[in-house]
């Protein structure tokens, strides 16, 4: 893990001598109360640590290495201190600073006698003699542990937390658990403010201005964001999760990764020996949930549990104007109700036989339920009247008032099994073998009664009623081995097999205007299997040039079988490809500590979802049909990114310019027939450009002050030759911008209060765009029981009633504009209690499975079984 903060830290510390290295120590990533006495000039906090200057030492052949652990954990301690003093004395002679890897080198030194001091803030700090020797002028260290320690300075203890947001060479890290306004929220609350993020009211999720974004939990897949994510990310309450990653440049050795890159949901978690846990109640004018996770470790076994239920409650009304050229006008307008619920659980179990083995077990199980209640008017004005008879005299498509209620419930389990294999301290070859198995079932149902809205109507009454069951089946089975190539040089290479189980079975009844009863309309209804599987190797090598250069060099190679099948069809659809996908990346190291500038290219593919992939035909609104496309081919992305990040003065900046292009980018299509009805659906149809930038900054203007900001902006060009040749609208462009606003201060005793805002430009769809939107945020949080408990005070958008969103399209044919008001204006309460009494345990290693490489389903599809 890098951290230029700690690499600056650790650089100024090295250069003001033994004093700070026996100076009293604070808990990692703190800011100690004051120099140390007789801390020179240049010093944490002082000028640049290149004014310090080293004694001269004797120069010769002799070299020192080792890598620096922490003592409990046995993980790396980034950038620690490593000074050479004299047989007696405390001036250095010579020293370094280690790198990420805790991995340290110094040569150049003269045979003789020296005392080898290691260091680092929040850790005892450690000397040790050493003897260089005409017959053996190389020293390796080997691994040197550090112990952590916790000491009050003048009286005042001194307690770490880290910043709400950071910036590491490979990704950026959203801290949820230190932001106050989280707290009774969702998931779709915390990415919003997780950096290049956007999440609409709606809950749909973009990543750089994308769609293609892959969610995972834990750095796994889950059956929870297998298919709708909207509606996922209304499933995990926001009090557990502790940090959320965003990968825009990931490595071979992920799945052939979404186009936008990969958000990582860590939830909360801990590798502590004893009993602990936590309990929480959030009450709120718009969701409330309550949570409670308990862990019991000893020795070599460890057992964990959480489980969590929560409650919403969403009004939101629409509104939707549309012109068909030539035919006529479509005026609705609904007033919505909806309310839902759920839990979740998740049980884990670990066994370490052996030093150098571990074995897990984790089973994790959600339950979610939503209900939602419409009143809908609907008039269509024709141009035109229709001819007696015609079908547009169809009772689905008069003018009536309607009673539409819609129910969702999905069950999900994910059941997943690791081995771990390392190679004793320091040493970092490893070899993992996981096995994952996911289940997801859905069942999507609605009904209406339809009443006419004039009484001179043909028709009295109408009913119709839908029920669609829907299945996913995964199971996974992953290797990895990772291989050190000497210190500078490693090798990883993995395989991986992908089993996919999709299935789909929808009816729709109608009433039969003749006598009146409730028949089933086989033209609607079907079963469809859909089955994939995917066989994935991939190699990656990462190598040191110098000093200032690393270099990573990856491919995967994947072959895929797809096969579709309707039960009255003749025959089933199948599709084979293999493909190989590159993946490269240079960084150099610039003269600035922390500071990096990263080029990146990959190629990237990604599957359609079963979102997208079901053909149930949703007509619960006759004017606007909403239909799957099971013979989807898979997207193929190119993409370019140059970043650069730095440290300065307590700032991070990170600064990323990128480029993405796809080919035959998957995307939603609206089609007019002559009766004036919409039917949208999608294809891989267009040929999708995007040229962006992005900027991140945070800072700490005041000791109890941070901030944090994030700005993106980029062009994008959709051209569709398929849609054009059709006669329909098939190209779009413009410049898309977004920005946020994440700021915390921290009162005395326990007190802090967090804001976040945001806002979003218009976002440009193939034939059309979603409007511009805003929200905002407030938390007021204190902690209570001697630190035991806190209790948080949140408002969402306090000072506005509703978010307007007008979703437009126009393919030439018809002109639509749908406005929903959203009402989340919202008041919370929460409090948690945090028990048990803890020792600390090293960190076991750790992987995952990544199964990311399909295109997942966006946000109000509704009727499109997940």
């Amino acid at each position: 893990m890098k951290n230029p903060i700690l690499f600056l830290l650790a650089s100024a510390s090295l250069l003001s001598g033994s004093a700070l290295a026996q100076a009293p120590t604070a808990q990692p990533g703190t800011r100690p109360a004051g120099p140390p006495a007789g801390a020179p000039t240049g010093a944490p906090g002082g000028a640049s640590p290149r004014a310090a200057v080293l004694p001269a030492a004797p120069q010769g052949s002799g070299r020192i290495s080792g890598t620096v652990i922490d003592a409990a954990t046995k993980q790396p301690v980034e950038y620690a201190t490593v000074a050479v003093l004299p047989a007696t004395g405390e001036q250095p002679l010579d020293g370094a600073v280690a790198d990420d890897k805790g991995r340290f080198a110094i040569k150049g030194l003269a045979p003789g006698s020296y005392r080898l001091s290691i260091s680092f803030i929040g850790y005892g700090a450690l000397v040790t003699p050493i003897t260089l020797s005409e017959g053996k002028m190389s020293l390796d260290m080997g691994t040197v542990a550090l112990t952590s320690q916790a000491k009050q300075l003048e009286g005042v203890t001194v307690t770490g937390e880290r910043p709400v947001v950071e910036s590491k060479p490979d990704r950026l890290v959203y801290n949820a658990a230190q932001d106050a306004t989280n707290k009774g929220g969702t998931a779709a609350d915390v990415l919003r403010k997780a950096p290049m993020v956007s999440v609409d009211p709606d809950g749909n999720l973009q990543l750089r201005g994308s769609g293609n974004v892959t969610v995972l939990i834990n750095g796994k897949p889950s059956a929870v964001v297998a298919g709708d994510i909207a509606q996922a990310l209304k499933q995990l309450p926001a009090d557990q999760i502790k940090n959320v990653e965003v990968i825009t440049s990931p490595s071979a050795k992920y799945d052939a990764e979404g186009s936008a890159g990969i958000i990582n949901i860590v939830l909360k978690e801990n590798n502590l020996q004893g009993i602990n846990g936590n309990v929480g109640l959030a009450v709120g004018t718009r969701n409330s949930n309550g949570n409670f996770a308990l862990n019991a470790r000893r020795g070599k076994v460890g057992v964990s549990a959480a489980l969590n239920g929560w409650a919403f409650y969403a009004p939101g009304d629409q509104e939707v104007d549309r012109t068909d050229t030539g035919i006529g006008v479509l005026r609705q307008r609904n007033e919505g109700r909806g309310q839902g619920g759920g839990g979740n659980t998740r049980v884990g179990l670990e066994y370490e036989p052996a030093p150098n083995h571990a074995l897990s077990l984790s089973l994790n199980g959600n339950l979610f339920r939503n209900r939602n209640e419409v009143d809908i008017v609907n008039t269509y004005s024709y141009f035109a009247p229709p001819a007696p008879g015609s079908p547009a005299r169809n009772p689905l498509l008069n003018d009536y008032t309607r009673d539409f209620q819609q129910n969702f419930q999905t069950q999900s389990y994910d059941l997943t099994g690791t081995y771990t294999r390392t190679y004793g301290q320091g040493n970092r070859r490893e070899w993992t073998v996981l096995a994952q198995h996911n289940r997801n079932r859905n069942n999507r149902e609605y009904t209406f009664d339809q009443f006419p809205l004039f009484a001179n109507s043909a028709y009295d009454f109408f009913q119709e009623k839908s029920p669609n069951l829907s299945r996913n089946l995964e199971s996974t089975i992953q290797t990895d081995y990772v291989l050190p190539l000497g210190e500078k040089q490693t090798v990883e290479v993995g395989g991986k097999m992908i089993q996919r189980r999709v299935a789909s079975d929808f009816e729709v009844f109608r009433t039969n205007l003749t006598n009146g009863a409730l028949e089933l309309q086989p033209g609607l209804s079907d079963k469809y299997d859909y089955d994939q599987d995917v066989l994935a190797g991939y190699a990656t090598y990462a190598t040191s040039l110098g000093k200032k250069y690393n270099v990573r060099l990856g491919g995967r190679l994947e072959r895929t079988d797809l096969n579709g099948n309707f039960q009255g069809q003749d025959r089933p659809f199948e599709l084979t490809f293999t493909n190989l996908l590159p993946n490269v990346a240079l960084t150099r190291n610039l003269k600035q500590p922390g500071s990096t500038i990263r080029l990146s290219y990959s190629r990237r593919i990604q599957r359609p979802s079963v979102f997208f992939l079901n053909p149930y035909r949703n007509e619960a609104d006759p004017r606007n049909i909403q239909v799957g496309n099971p013979e989807l081919d898979a997207e193929f992305t190119d993409n370019y990114e140059v970043n650069w990040n730095t440290f300065v003065k307590g700032s991070t900046i990170n600064v990323s310019v990128f480029s993405r292009q796809t080919n035959n980018a998957i995307e939603r299509v609206f089609q007019t027939n002559p009766l004036g009805v919409v039917v949208s659906t999608f294809g891989n149809v267009a040929r999708n450009q995007t040229y962006g930038l992005n900027l991140f900054g945070s800072a700490k203007p005041l000791p109890k002050w941070d901030i944090s900001g994030n700005i993106s902006a980029f062009y994008v060009y959709l051209y569709s030759q398929t849609l054009r040749d059709q006669g329909q609208r098939g190209s779009n462009s413009g410049v898309v911008y977004s920005a946020n606003i994440n700021s915390g201060y921290k009162f005395d005793k326990g007190l802090s209060v967090q804001f976040f805002g945001m806002l979003n430009s218009p976002r440009i769809q193939l034939q059309g765009r979603v409007s511009p939107w805003q929200m905002y945020s407030i938390g007021l949080r204190k902690e209570l029981l001697k630190g035991k408990a806190d209790f948080t005070l949140n408002a969402d958008n306090p000072f506005s009633r509703y978010i307007r969103l007008e979703n437009d399209f126009d393919n030439g044919r018809s002109r639509s504009t749908n406005t929903t008001f959203v009402y989340n204006r919202g008041v919370r309460g929460a409090f948690s209690y945090r028990f048990g009494k803890l020792e600390n345990k090293p960190r076991r290693p750790s992987r995952s499975i990544r199964n990311d490489d399909q295109k997942g389903g966006e946000g109000g599809g509704q009727g499109q079984g997940n």
